[in-house]
């Protein structure tokens, strides 16, 4: 019996779309469109780095020494990024999760988080995938299952692909009217509009040998609600949509991963949330029996 390092392995499959989902961290290791790579995955026996295409929840990115403070009580996490001394990408991305749902073009994976140090509550996940005409479509939900309120905040970390060497090639548009501006531990500083700086990517940019490790907000949304990141190169184009649940996205590409393709992640608050500050509005709070749910997807072009 054959064991991968990231559990079971779920391949979903619909005409030319093929993608395959993993036990361990409900993570998406690859998408492809007969047969070219939409996303820049990893093979069934290797292990996940820069978090590519895991599930990051009960939140996305950092928490500040990974202290915050909800009700009245205070809570400490796991520092899970020690060399910035932080909480980072939630409790679940190395965790398996259980099988739900099965289907040819479809799978649903679930996992509770239970009570923990620094985590209160008990919420119920579900992430479903699903592929077809219009892509890959990525389907969260979040009950609250417990009997104390809890701060929730939710991201993915999918690297998307168009088949360059390295992103240098590649060109980025972010209809994004703001970024945040982090310390050097990637924290947040404030919120900046994105005109007359470097970091405006909304007429679409040619990476070349920027990098970026940066979260964008301000989203401008199609008229069916959805915010659009996209990359072209050549006749090739990849875009990550999501909808109005996420109010952010955090782009990264650099360093040693500039063949990796870029990830685009889509999250529902900003680095850091579980605190006050410049990104603390964008947090969600679910009370027992409260559910969140929210939508993204990858679409080739």
């Amino acid at each position: 019996m054959t064991v991968h390092p990231t559990g079971a392995q779920y391949e979903i499959v619909a005409g030319e779309h093929r993608a395959t989902i993993t036990e361990v961290g409900a993570t998406l290791r690859t998408y492809q469109v007969a047969g070219r790579d939409v996303v820049a995955g990893f093979g069934p026996d290797d292990t996940v780095k820069g978090g590519r295409g895991q599930t990051l929840a009960p939140w996305p990115n950092r928490v500040r020494d990974g202290r915050y403070t909800f009700d009245g009580v205070d809570q400490q996490l796991w520092l899970t990024e020690p060399s910035r001394h932080n909480a980072s990408h939630g409790l679940v991305r190395y965790t398996p999760w259980r099988l739900l749902e099965s289907e040819p073009d479809a799978v649903t994976l679930g996992i509770v988080i239970y009570p923990q140090p620094g985590w209160p509550g008990t919420l119920a996940v579900q992430v479903s995938y699903r592929v077809g005409a219009d892509g890959l479509v990525v389907r969260v939900q979040a009950d609250n299952i417990g009997p104390v309120g809890v701060p929730f905040g939710y991201g993915a970390h999918p690297y998307l692909s168009v088949g360059e060497p390295t992103v240098d090639e590649v060109q980025v548009t972010i209809p994004a009217t703001s970024y945040l501006e982090v310390d050097d531990r990637l924290l947040p500083v404030a919120v900046t509009g994105v005109a007359d700086t470097a970091f405006d990517y909304r007429a679409g940019v040619e990476l070349g040998s920027t990098s970026l490790d940066t979260a964008f907000t301000g989203l401008t949304r199609d008229a069916d609600g959805r915010w659009r990141v996209r990359l072209t190169r050549g006749d090739r184009s990849a875009e990550l949509w999501a909808d109005e649940s996420f109010a952010w996205t955090q782009v990264f590409c650099g360093g040693p991963y500039r063949t990796w393709g870029m990830a685009v992640e889509p999250m529902t608050c900003g680095p850091n949330a579980f605190n006050p500050g410049p990104t603390h509005a964008d947090l969600v709070r679910l009370d027992p029996g409260e559910v969140f749910t929210g939508q993204w997807g990858i679409v080739e072009r």
